[in-house]
């Protein structure tokens, strides 16, 4: 077992997990919104809906893993270009962060809690972002592929978890900081364009 490749994996994790996207912006909106507790459900949400897609990649990936190491060796090419796609996308868009909440109509807690379920299940970008970023960290040559991908998806789920429910309880201050610095935005835009490289330089190497 290779306790290196689960840190970096981690610390990529956390680097994701904390640059702005769609996912956390929205439990950002809902919280300064709706409270605290709201966005917390559609934390709880989104990350239940990350062990459909771990599952998905353990039981699917697993298999290809066992019948064809070419083919494994093409899953990792193909994860490390679409995570300099994502950097080059990141690249291209603007750094402003909208935390506009004209359109967080307030929703219960079960019904936040299962709309971040369905956002997470239903959105194909997060199935191809598992495919991409989970077969280069796999760490262990004794352990069976489908226990290091649960394994990953664990560490993934509770750093998303801890990071996710940190902008929710912070979004106030979140947000005050984001209007007073006009650089922060630009600063977490390079952030992610770093961590998409890092990771798919690390994947190739």
């Amino acid at each position: 077992m290779d306790i290196e490749i689960l840190i970096s994996f981690a610390l990529a994790t956390a680097a994701l997990a904390i640059s702005p996207g769609p996912d956390n912006i929205y439990v950002l909106v809902q919280s300064i919104s709706n409270g605290k507790s709201f966005g917390l459900a559609t934390v709880c949400g989104l990350i239940t809906g990350c062990i459909v897609h771990t599952s998905l990649l353990a039981f699917g990936v697993s298999a290809i893993i066992k019948s064809n190491d070419t083919i494994f060796l093409g899953i990792k090419i193909f994860g490390a270009l679409y995570l300099l796609y994502l950097a080059y996308m990141v690249y291209k868009s603007k750094a402003d962060i909208d935390l506009s909440t004209s359109e967080a109509p307030k929703k219960s807690l079960k019904a936040l809690f299962i709309q971040g379920f369905f956002m997470n299940v239903l959105n194909p970008k997060v199935t191809i972002f598992f495919l991409a970023f989970f077969p280069g960290f796999l760490f262990s040559d004794s352990l069976s592929t489908v226990v290091q991908f649960y394994v990953l998806g664990g560490i993934f789920m509770l750093i998303s978890f801890l990071i996710f429910s940190t902008i929710a309880l912070l979004a106030g201050e979140i947000k005050a900081y984001t209007l007073n610095h006009n650089k922060s935005g630009l600063v977490f835009k390079w952030l992610q364009i770093l961590v998409f490289v890092g990771i798919a330089v690390f994947i190739l190497l």
